[in-house]
């Protein structure tokens, strides 16, 4: 998998002792659950790719690493066309990735992530997470259907639950 990793100054703080715990799960819970399943409904509905969004739990010293690692575990390689896009943050580190499997990434390269991520960090900042989550989500679905688009009498096969996965 390859993708772009940010630092979002506005996500949870480091953890340290109960405070980096509560603001962890502050975090957590503000999360639009509803909100970012639909957007992820939305994008998928215009291709064959799969989109996912994950939040860890644990601190992330290179979240490009550890949500390379997510994709693995979250078992995103074995999509029919490689072409699976998580969204990984580690609040416990202010740290995100946006990741693309095999086939998406040589077609949009680098530069697509990197500009999907420096979006999302605009929200973030702003302490706007759900509203980044979901501009992420579009932009990442409007790539997916320009290069995997749904196929006219195509049924939805969709290979990955489309929901907000959490580490436990």
């Amino acid at each position: 998998s390859r993708g772009a990793g940010a630092r979002s100054g506005a996500a949870a703080p480091r953890a340290a002792g109960e405070h980096g715990v509560t603001k962890l799960k502050e975090f957590i819970d503000a999360l639009d659950d509803a909100r970012i399943v639909a957007a992820i409904h939305a994008a998928e509905s215009r291709t064959r790719a799969e989109i996912r969004v994950h939040v860890s739990r644990r601190e992330a010293a290179d979240a490009r690493r550890s949500g390379a690692a997510a994709f693995e575990k979250l078992g995103m390689t074995a999509t029919t066309e490689r072409n699976g896009v998580l969204i990984f943050l580690a609040p416990a580190s202010r740290s995100f990735a946006v990741l693309g499997d095999a086939s998406i990434h040589e077609r949009c390269g680098d530069e697509f992530w990197t500009r999907v991520a420096s979006a999302m960090s605009g929200h973030f900042r702003e302490g706007r997470f759900s509203d980044g989550l979901v501009a992420g989500i579009a932009a990442v679905g409007s790539e997916l259907a320009r290069h995997f688009p749904r196929r006219e009498g195509d049924a939805d096969r969709n290979e990955l639950p489309d929901t907000v996965s959490r580490d436990e």
